[in-house]
Formats: structure tokens, C-alpha cells, sequence
């Protein structure tokens, strides 16, 4: 999987985290003002909490050539994701990114 030719991921889920990883005075790194508040306790990057979902921090073509503009700050909720996880093979289908997907056989 090649995360920087991909970017499907930040286009398919709602990234949402504790506010304090956005939270200048409790060390949280992410862009406040890149964060939508989604309750007293969660909040979102931009653009994820839509019918149509994509980060703003993410720049480029999904499936050609991407990159996040905050990659050094960027929140729990992407540090974690894996690369080849069930979620990942999930965004790169729906947007069409078919190479590296490795059909998952049910018995």
C-alpha cells in the first residue's frame, strides 16, 4: 500500500479525536482551526463530517498523488490507521483503487 499515491482514507471517514489533541494550551499539535466541533468532547478535521467526506488538510488527486498538510501534527485517529487494514481496502474500493486490494475469500 502506498499512502501517498492513495489519500482514500481521508476521504471516506469522519476524523474525529479528543479535543485536546487540537488544543494549543493542553499540547495538543492538530490546527485548531482546522477542527469542526462534533460534541463537548470530540472533535473532527474539517470537511470529514459531510455526506461527501474530505479532509482539509489533504491535498492532491485521491489514487494519484497526495499529501496532508499537517503530517507532523496530524491526529491519533491517522497516526493509528493501518495501511492495508479492512478500513483502508474499504476507501481505496469506494474510490476505485483496485491495485495492491487483495479480495478477501469467505468460507
Amino acid at each position: 500500500m502506498n499512502c501517498v499515491s492513495c489519500g482514500a482514507c481521508c476521504a471516506t471517514f469522519r476524523v474525529s479525536f479528543y479535543w485536546t489533541e487540537a488544543d494549543p494550551f493542553t499540547g495538543g499539535t492538530v490546527p485548531e482551526e482546522l477542527t469542526a466541533k462534533i460534541s463537548p468532547y470530540i472533535v473532527a478535521m474539517e470537511g470529514t463530517n459531510q455526506p461527501v467526506p474530505r479532509c482539509v488538510a489533504l491535498t492532491g488527486k485521491i489514487g494519484q498523488q497526495v499529501s496532508c498538510d499537517i503530517y507532523e501534527n496530524r491526529s491519533s485517529t491517522c497516526r493509528e490507521f493501518a495501511a492495508g487494514s479492512a478500513d483502508c481496502l474499504k476507501a481505496r474500493l469506494k474510490h476505485g483503487i483496485t491495485d495492491d486490494v487483495i479480495p478477501i475469500q469467505v468460507a
